[in-house]
């Protein structure tokens, strides 16, 4: 049986050129600025789930209806009652509902940051124009900016219903404007704390386990060393003591400079003096987790 043979070519006879479209991009190069821009505009969303499935949606939607729904509920009784002003002052109630916003901060700190750095996607992002600082304010601003957004509603709720309640018009509007000062602080401070720890683990699981535990012992001991100094008569280290818990820093800071009542033990928040280390206190731990995420990413972008 004869078997064919295949016939020999010349190795040019193999060559083929094919033109599959590849065209280089001749559009308009939109640089940093854009890149910076659109990072923090999908973290913002993201921070609220829009964009993402429903799931993603639940957790911070219905924390976002608890801190809102207190408020409403005061401004109905103020209004129904006639009151004179309302049950709880502005720079009050972010202290008030500190464990919902610890809450937030810990699911969404780590959906920010974890998941590039489990699917190793930082490097991908610091391939283009963008640098490690325009990741890391992108990403700061825009969990901060969730976070004001939270604590800023039901403050607008606050003030919305007094103005309908015919509260005096300066006193409230003043009182807001404080309100705002302070959650604009805890924004910075809490965004800053819960990046910083969620940046350390690509398992989103252990970084809200993380941030839970910091903020959750941090008040927990603090709230407890207070109570106890109060009750040995010790009451000089109670401002002290505060600067160990990032939601007793803002609790000082507001008390001291912005005329809230303090919610230490025996109402006795820190003086002026005691004040103005609050303030740096705040403002080092502030930028402290930027110096400290921008030395995280330089080091996982490599």
């Amino acid at each position: 049986m004869a078997v064919e043979q295949p016939v020999p070519t010349a190795p040019g006879d193999q060559t083929r050129i094919h033109n599959i479209g590849y065209r280089t991009y001749d559009g308009p190069r939109l640089g940093r600025a854009y890149a910076r821009r659109s990072l923090y505009s999908q973290s913002l969303r993201g921070s609220y789930g829009l964009g993402r499935s429903v799931k993603s949606k639940v957790l911070p939607m219905l924390l976002f209806v608890v801190m809102c729904v207190p408020a409403a509920i005061m401004v109905a009784v103020a209004v129904a009652t006639k009151a004179n002003d309302l049950p709880v002052d502005y720079t009050r109630y972010a202290i008030i509902m500190q464990a919902v916003i610890s809450l937030y901060i810990a699911s969404q700190a780590p959906q920010s940051v974890s998941r590039d750095l489990r699917f190793k996607t930082v490097p991908l992002y610091f391939s283009r124009p963008i640098e490690t600082a325009d990741y890391v304010r992108a990403k700061y601003a825009a969990l901060a900016s969730a976070l004001f957004i939270l604590t800023a509603a039901p403050l607008l709720v606050l003030y919305v219903g007094a103005l309908l309640a015919k509260l005096d018009f300066a006193d409230q509007t003043k009182g807001f404007a404080q309100g705002l000062v302070s959650v604009a602080l805890l924004s910075l401070l809490f965004a800053g704390i819960g990046l910083v720890i969620a940046s350390v683990t690509p398992r989103r699981g252990f970084g809200i386990a993380a941030v839970i535990a910091v903020l959750t012992i941090s008040y927990g001991a603090v709230s407890t060393l207070q109570a106890i100094a109060d009750a040995q008569g010790t009451s000089g280290s109670i401002a002290w003591i505060g600067l160990f818990s990032p939601i007793t820093l803002i609790d000082g800071v507001q008390s001291a400079f912005l005329g809230a009542q303090s919610a230490f033990p025996g109402g006795v928040g820190p003086t002026d003096g005691e004040g103005v280390v609050y303030v740096v206190a705040a403002l080092g731990l502030i930028a402290g987790s930027y110096g400290l995420l921008i030395r995280r990413y330089k080091k996982v972008g490599l």
